[in-house]
C-alpha cells in the first residue's frame, strides 16, 4: 500500500512513522508513507494556502489551488492506481473499524489534513472520495485524525502484525467488544484467572470467550447489538442478563 499525507505540518508525522508497528511495516515494505507539505504547491511568492471566505465570517479557509495541485502531483507519482482521497473533517462520516477494513483493501490512500476554519467547498465537491471524522469534537487540524486512521488501517495489512489472528479478534472486528484477557501468574495477589481458561478444553474456552465478549458489549456498548446477527445461544444469554436486572 502507498499512503500519501498532505499537510502544512509534515514534521508531526515523524514520530508516528518512526516508531512501533508503522515503522516496522515501512521497513518490511508492507506500506510506503510519504508526507507532502502542500504549501510547496501554493502559487505566488509567499506560498499562501489560506484566504478569507466570500461573504465574510470568522477564520480562514484553505484555498483550492494548492490542494488540487498537490493531489495531482501525488497521483502522477503512482499513475497505475486510483487512490481514495480522504478529507479529514469533523463534518465527515464517523470513522469505525468497518471503514478501516475497507481502506485496508486499497492500493493507494491520500489524506488531506486541514487547518484553520475549513476548506474551500470545491475541494469536497470535486477532489475527495471520502470525508472522515474521528469523533464529534474539534481539533486544531486534521493531522492527529489522519494518524489515527492510518494506524488502524496499516495494522490490518497482511504481514504487519506478528500474529495473523490479532486483527481478526480485535474489538469491533467481529462486531462485538473483545473478551477479557489474562496472562501469568494464574493467581496474582489473590486475584485469580477464571478456571475455565486453565482447563485446556478449547471448546469450553471459545464458548466462554464468546459469552464474555457479548456480555461486555451488552454492558458497555449495547448500541452495537442493534443490528448484530445473534445466534440462538447468544439470544438466550442476553435474556438471562436482562431478566436478572
Amino acid at each position: 500500500m502507498k499512503i500519501d499525507i498532505l499537510s502544512i505540518f509534515p514534521d508531526m508525522f515523524s514520530g508516528v512513522t518512526g516508531n512501533s508497528i508503522i515503522k516496522k511495516a515501512i521497513e518490511n515494505e508492507r506500506v510506503a508513507v510519504e508526507v507532502t507539505d502542500f504549501r510547496e504547491y501554493a502559487e505566488g511568492k509567499h506560498h499562501i494556502v489560506d484566504d478569507y471566505p466570500y461573504g465574510g465570517g470568522a477564520g480562514m479557509l484553505l484555498k483550492a489551488q494548492p490542494i488540487f495541485d498537490a493531489v495531482q502531483a501525488v497521483k502522477e507519482k503512482q499513475p497505475e492506481t486510483k487512490p481514495r482521497v480522504i478529507l479529514m473533517d469533523p463534518a465527515g462520516k464517523r470513522f469505525n473499524q468497518k471503514m478501516a477494513e475497507e481502506f485496508a483493501e486499497e492500493e493507494h490512500l491520500v489524506f488531506i489534513c486541514g487547518h484553520y476554519e475549513g476548506y474551500d467547498e470545491r475541494i469536497r465537491e470535486h477532489l475527495v472520495t471520502d470525508e472522515v471524522s474521528i469523533g464529534d469534537y474539534i481539533l486544531t487540524g486534521g493531522e492527529i485524525g489522519a494518524m489515527i486512521v492510518m494506524d488502524s488501517v496499516i495494522r490490518l495489512l497482511p504481514g504487519v502484525l506478528g500474529n495473523k489472528d490479532s486483527a481478526v479478534t480485535d474489538s469491533f472486528s467481529t462486531g462485538l467488544l473483545e473478551h477479557p484477557h489474562y496472562t501469568r501468574p494464574a493467581d496474582f495477589r489473590g486475584m485469580k484467572v477464571p478456571d475455565i481458561l486453565l482447563s485446556g478444553n478449547h471448546a469450553w474456552i471459545e464458548e466462554w470467550r464468546d459469552k464474555e465478549s457479548l456480555k461486555r458489549t451488552y454492558e458497555r456498548r449495547p448500541d452495537l447489538l442493534k443490528n448484530y446477527p445473534l445466534t440462538d445461544k447468544q439470544k438466550t444469554w442476553l435474556k438471562e442478563w436482562s431478566d436478572s436486572k
